[in-house]
């Protein structure tokens, strides 16, 4: 018996060292960054600059597919590898290889009027974080869907509600079209909240509200628009593009 765990024991040994070769000869994989990008493309080409909201300038060089020409101005999530720095160009930043790339919805502030309310909608609508990036409110959300019918996302401001706390208060408003629960379906939308910026002030302070599903009172969401300020890794909710989401909208499905 003890003959028996000696062998073992070398067996499992030279098992662990096998692995060991084959983990050190393994060629290193190259970093997966993922970030909310603004293309800057007016010439519709198949290779362009993509602004991050920390404002570093990333240069397409080659991946997804060469055919892929956004719209200038388009917000995308991409999943991309930096090929090499280019900071000492005094240019742009970053040449990258995009991996993966998804269109972001993207608005801007629809300012609601007696006519448009019920156009607009108010159906639950469950949010997983938000936060702003340069002069965008970025809000990451889920809701549920049948699969064949248009949903319809905004952000709102109500001019005939008053408020007393001197900030400015935004309704992220969905529209399920009496659409049925089947599927719970996670998108992330962009809205230009840039109009709200004041030439006496560098900074507003944001309510978001948000109808929750089976709550009676709107969910808030307190940001602070701070102008010409990027966003860094660290901002709260930023975390979010750095993680790949499975299962996104397309586009058909929301407006």
């Amino acid at each position: 018996m003890s003959k028996f765990f000696k062998q073992l024991s070398i067996f499992i040994l030279a098992g662990l060292l096998m692995a060991g070769c084959f983990e050190d000869n393994r060629e290193p994989q190259p970093l997966i960054y993922g970030d909310l990008v603004t293309v800057e493309n007016p010439e519709a080409k198949s290779q362009f600059f993509m602004r991050r909201d920390d404002n570093k300038l990333l240069w397409f060089e080659e991946g997804y597919t060469q055919t892929f020409k956004p719209d200038d101005g388009q917000r995308l999530l991409i999943y991309y590898n930096i090929l090499s720095d280019k900071t000492d160009t005094g240019i742009y930043d970053y040449d990258v290889r995009v991996t993966d790339a998804y269109n972001i919805l993207t608005k801007g502030i629809f300012q609601i009027t007696p006519e448009t309310q019920d156009s607009i909608g108010n159906d639950p609508i469950d949010i997983v974080s938000m936060w702003i990036g340069s002069k965008y409110l970025n809000v990451d959300f889920e809701y549920y869907h049948s699969g064949s019918t248009v949903h319809y996302i905004n952000l709102v401001y109500d001019s005939i509600k008053v408020y007393e706390d001197d900030k400015i208060h935004l309704e992220f408003r969905h529209n399920a079209n009496k659409d049925g629960t089947f599927y719970k379906q996670r998108s992330i939308a962009s809205f230009d909240i840039s109009s709200l910026q004041s030439e006496s002030v560098d900074s507003v302070n944001l309510v978001i509200h948000v109808k929750k599903p089976f709550q009676t009172e709107d969910q808030l969401f307190n940001r602070t628009y701070r102008y010409s300020t990027g966003t860094s890794s660290d901002v709260p909710g930023y975390d979010v593009v750095r993680k790949k989401i499975g299962s996104f909208v397309r586009e058909v499905e929301i407006k």
